[in-house]
């Protein structure tokens, strides 16, 4: 077997005028498996899978996406709704010289995966997911609002619940965005922190940003504290903000702004949504926002695929990064023993 500690190479796509930056890993006949990443990150939240997976005969590959990184970054919002995301997807995938992946998520990634598949199930062999669950995220705050647990959060207090902060997006984008773009080190540092059991059946920190009229409790850029080296080191630190200072939180944050389009773009799935393909789904036990184990949130995942493998890792939301090896042990006993035995 292959070294596992192997660094992906770094690549770029260039075409009609959009660029995609991705670091890739492993042979490249191998079955291709492709990890996109969720706010605020870059591909190398897929650092502990990449090697992993390429040791284990996978070309494994993991973009930048747009408005991140490496990777093109527009000034309209409405270039970061859904369906403009999936065409980059599906372009990187013919750039592969492949008709088919087995797509990963994981935040914001997750999403776009659930959004190919149900538009675009022949380029999909297979699907997995972090911590959001299908028919979520991807048909809008509307309807994410329907699976509030109300009473942890009661209509009058929190009206959207655990999503508050993507209202506060809604209402509150320019200030939003300035308070983060003061001080991106401090804000990673911040969020970047591992699960912790003592928060379960407490509000998420995320239903507070409205009635805060921010991120951080009323100050204007995000306070300094200790870095978690439970989920990132002070490297991965410095690329994370490194990038975020140059790009800004305007393109991260846009992707918040499409709820309307990206409920419209949902409607048109085909076969009625179904998914047929293999699909896994893990949530993390203590992501209290995307709070998927109790709550009803993973309700029309459970009915919508008809080849469902569902796991719990005990972690917060940065799972790939706090748990990298349950994380690579749930994907590989589910590739080995529901694609590849298939």
């Amino acid at each position: 077997m292959t070294s596992i500690n192997a660094e992906p190479e770094s690549y770029f796509l260039e075409q009609d005028g959009h660029r995609t930056h991705y670091l890739a890993s492993g042979p490249e006949q191998g079955p291709l498996i492709i990890f996109l990443h969720g706010w605020p990150e870059l591909a190398i939240s897929w650092r502990s899978q990449l090697p992993w997976l390429a040791s284990l005969g996978y070309r494994a590959v993991a973009p930048d996406m747009r408005g991140y990184g490496q990777s093109s970054v527009y000034t309209e919002q409405s270039e970061y709704q859904l369906e403009r995301i999936v065409e980059d997807m599906l372009t990187l995938l013919v750039h592969l010289g492949r008709k088919t992946a087995i797509w990963v998520g994981h935040d914001w990634g997750s999403p776009v995966v659930w959004s190919i598949a149900s538009h675009h199930p022949d380029c999909c062999r297979a699907i997995a997911s972090l911590c959001i669950p299908y028919q979520s995220v991807e048909l809008g705050i509307d309807e994410l609002v329907l699976s509030v647990d109300r009473d942890l959060y009661p209509e009058h207090e929190f009206p959207a619940g655990q999503w508050e902060y993507m209202r506060f997006y809604e209402e509150n984008f320019q200030r939003a965005t300035s308070q983060m773009d003061v001080n991106p080190e401090n804000f990673i540092k911040l969020i970047f922190r591992q699960g912790n059991p003592s928060g379960a059946g407490q509000p998420a920190g995320t239903a507070f940003t409205r009635i805060q009229n921010g991120w951080f409790g009323g100050q204007s850029e995000p306070p300094d504290s200790t870095i978690d080296e439970a989920v990132i080191q002070p490297d991965e630190l410095m690329t994370y903000s490194q990038a975020l200072t140059h790009n800004g939180f305007f393109g991260p944050n846009s992707w918040y702004m499409n709820h309307q389009l990206n409920f419209e773009y949902a409607q048109k799935s085909v076969n009625g949504g179904k998914l047929n393909m293999p699909v896994l789904f893990i949530a993390a036990r203590y992501d209290y926002t995307c709070e998927a184990i109790t709550s009803s949130l993973s309700a029309k995942m459970r009915l919508a695929c008809t080849s469902l493998t569902e796991s719990i890792i005990d972690s917060g939301h940065w799972m790939a990064q706090e748990k990298p090896a349950e994380v690579n042990q749930t994907l590989c006993h589910w590739l080995h023993t529901h694609i590849l035995d298939s």
